[in-house]
């Protein structure tokens, strides 16, 4: 197996992405937003009233995450209220230990069940649940209730009123950010694919990274989908900026399709020309677009323009001729017409990955010359709206709904981890139910996760938080090391979130220290806090009202198949008198893509649960792994047909070739949805017969692709009927 070495040119890449993404810049805005009230009222020794503000902004950061402003508004409106009615009652219950109880399940399961209105209402619910987790125990007079309330309720504005602020001062800078993110990650996806041309390669390991970067692609495209299609100054196109952006999005997801449909037998490539070394020049090309494409994001998010490589076009002249060499040199016979064909296309498809990638270059400098034109692309059907009906609610209130039986356990293992704690006076209600609410997730493979990621991180940051308490005795210096941890922990939290725990811990303990608090006895605390609420939640999830992946597995599959079946009727009808339709085309394959990132996270979340618990895993992985390949073929379909849709010759053999696949996956459709067994002799592959002369060279393989969606849809059947589900 080819082991892979990351230079210091990839990490100082990797560092750089970090520094002009949308995390850092989250991390800069709210270690301002949070630190401000605090500094400015400890010059008038109102530290607490300053930390009570603090808390306020920390709760309005957790539902401004990326997406349009006036969702981002209306969120962070909306918690700012909630959680200040929340501190102000979990406050009057501290009086007493049962009202406490019943507030604490009542919260629990009323915030946990915002799941159901979306990632947005769901980081509203876990606001207004980290209010009141930080609020227990805390007994007040009533008139400081009050007070700490509305100090809640200043700190909430005071943040929305900054992230506003920043918005109307850089409208775009978000967006470009995002967009940026989403080429980079399109560029890693590229690069990927690059590697099933390099020597001694693991294609199934190779595969598994491919699904994994396609997953972080459609998540990425998603996020800026909904940001340029729902900001009304974007869709609009009134401004240069709104043009340029969501006409590079549009590009870069055409050219992520061509990039997909770059799928062949790579083994039998290798078998054929790697002693003849031109995979080699494949991989050199594939691995320089890349590059190509990750410099254009980071000039997205800079704010430069890109230039594109001189020597590109004459390495793709030395491809062309390298394979003209192999089909006509002396030992042209070794090699089949077939693989030859394979070979050129790929090579016209780098060409078009060029072009394309060579258009949104160009795209910088109209931009800058202020001649970008309006855009006619039909954004309205990509838009999918989130309904806040109180219907919804009332219809998930049943255990055959996930986030129900989620909520319920949320509510239960809250009161648990409360008694547990009122039990033991060395134990603390905040941090037990702090860890159980922020570890806690529907699935049980994310709350394993962030079971792990929660104590590995709280380690760690606790022994490096102690040795930086131990060494460094000057104040100066450790406040910047305070910001240093609180920067960290607020750019990671969204990315990667056991560094944030590894920063937020030392942050903590330090924090303490500044307010004299002491550090060592809250340093093993808090350990044991996080181990007592991490293992509570563990165990609350395998056995309390369970969420398995098998259990909706069917729904995903079935929703798969449909996607691509849909995907193959619009593309393959282009080959049969159907005429192009752009946003019916769009749609499908926008749908293709949003499936298959549900199929492979499904899957990598069902690997992680207990072996019991996964049902038919192989066959699911084989699943998946045929239809990224029935969407790549469909890919290399579409991209001939829109290229050279004039000289597409008479096809109609092919069209009962074409006929039949859609049966086949018709047909599996059936079987995972009532498990029906379907008649032997209708289940079968139609051969071609007839021999077609092509005049373009490309379209050699035109019949072949058509075969190959056959022989898959057969399989994707095959598979289908050995799924458990």
């Amino acid at each position: 197996m080819k082991v892979m070495q990351v230079s210091p040119q990839r990490t100082t890449s990797e560092i750089k992405n970090f520094v002009l993404s949308p995390y850092f810049g989250d991390g800069l805005r709210i270690t301002f937003g949070v630190l401000l009230p605090s500094l400015i009222l400890f010059k008038f020794n109102l530290l607490n009233v300053g930390i009570t503000i603090s808390l306020g902004a920390v709760c309005a950061s957790v539902p401004d995450t990326p997406g349009p402003i006036l969702h981002r508004r209306n969120a962070m409106l909306i918690s700012t209220s909630l959680v200040s009615v929340v501190s102000l009652l979990i406050g009057l219950g501290n009086w007493s230990p049962y009202i406490l109880g019943i507030l604490i399940v009542g919260f629990s399961f009323l915030f946990s069940m915002f799941y159901v209105y979306g990632a947005r209402a769901a980081s509203v619910g876990t606001a207004a649940l980290l209010v009141m987790t930080l609020g227990i125990g805390d007994v007040r007079p009533i008139l400081d209730i009050f007070l700490y309330s509305l100090s809640i309720l200043a700190g909430g504005l005071w943040y929305t009123a900054l992230s506003l602020s920043l918005y109307e001062i850089m409208p775009y800078r978000l967006a470009q950010q995002s967009l940026g993110d989403s080429i980079v990650e399109v560029a890693r996806f590229m690069r990927i694919k690059a590697g099933f041309y390099g020597d001694q390669i693991s294609y199934e390991d190779n595969f598994n990274k491919l699904i994994e970067a396609q997953i972080v692609v459609n998540e990425k495209q998603d996020a800026v989908r909904e940001m340029l299609f729902k900001s009304r100054e974007i869709v609009r196109e009134s401004t240069q900026e709104g043009r340029f952006l969501l006409l590079v999005f549009v590009d870069m997801v055409d050219l992520f399709e061509q990039i997909m449909s770059t799928f062949y037998n790579y083994k039998n490539l290798h078998e054929q020309f790697d002693e003849a070394g031109i995979l080699k020049k494949y991989e050199a090309i594939l691995l320089q677009l890349a590059h190509q494409l990750e410099d254009t994001g980071y000039a997205l998010k800079v704010g430069t323009i890109p230039h594109i490589s001189p020597n590109l076009p004459r390495k793709i002249q030395e491809l062309k001729q390298a394979i003209s060499d192999l089909e006509n040199g002396p030992d042209a016979e070794k090699y089949s017409p077939i693989s030859i064909g394979a070979l050129k296309n790929i090579e016209v498809n780098i060409e078009n990955i060029f072009v394309r990638i060579k258009k949104i270059k160009g795209s910088f400098k109209v931009r800058k010359q202020r001649l970008l034109g309006k855009n006619e692309l039909e954004t309205s059907p990509f838009i999918t709206h989130q309904d806040y009906d109180v219907k919804l609610f009332k219809e998930n209130l049943s255990l055959s709904s996930q986030i129900f039986r989620h909520s319920m356990r949320v509510g239960i293992v809250m009161l648990l981890g409360f008694i547990i704690a009122q039990s033991y006076p060395f134990l603390h209600s905040n941090w037990i139910l702090l860890t159980i609410m922020v570890i806690m997730k529907p699935g049980f493979s994310l709350t394993k996760e962030r079971n792990y990621h929660r104590l590995i991180g709280t380690v760690a940051g606790a022994v490096v938080g102690m040795l930086i308490l131990k060494w460094v005795e000057d104040k100066q210096a450790l406040f910047a090391i305070l910001l240093f941890c609180m920067l960290g922990a607020y750019s990671f939290q969204r990315k990667y979130y056991i560094v944030s725990v590894l920063f937020m811990t030392p942050f903590i303990l330090i924090l303490y220290d500044f307010l004299g608090m002491g550090s060592r006895a809250i340093l093993i605390e808090r350990v044991y806090d996080t181990l007592i609420g991490g293992g509570i939640a563990f165990i609350a999830n395998y056995f309390l009202l369970p969420n398995w992946e098998h259990e909706k597995l069917r729904s995903v599959l079935t929703e798969m198949l449909s996607a691509n079946l849909n995907y193959y009727r619009q593309v393959s009808g282009l080959y049969f008198g159907n005429a192009y339709e752009r946003t019916p085309y769009k749609m499908a394959r926008k749908d293709v893509f949003v499936k298959s990132a549900n199929l492979a996270s499904a899957f990598q979340r069902m690997f992680s649960e207990p072996k019991s618990k996964q049902n038919s895993i192989k066959e699911v992985h084989k699943f998946s792994v045929l239809n990224h390949l029935l969407s790549s073929y469909i890919a290399t379909l579409v991209l001939y047909a829109k290229e050279h849709f004039d000289s597409i010759p008479d096809l109609e053999e092919l069209k009962l070739i074409a006929e039949n696949t859609e049966h086949l996956l018709e047909e599996a459709i059936k079987v995972l949805e009532h498990d029906e067994q379907v008649e032997p002799e209708n289940i079968r592959l139609i051969k071609i017969r007839h021999q077609y002369d092509f005049e373009e060279e490309g379209a050699i393989l035109i019949p072949e692709q058509f075969i190959n969606i056959q022989k898959v849809a057969l399989d994707i059947y095959k598979i289908s009927e050995k799924i458990k589900v």
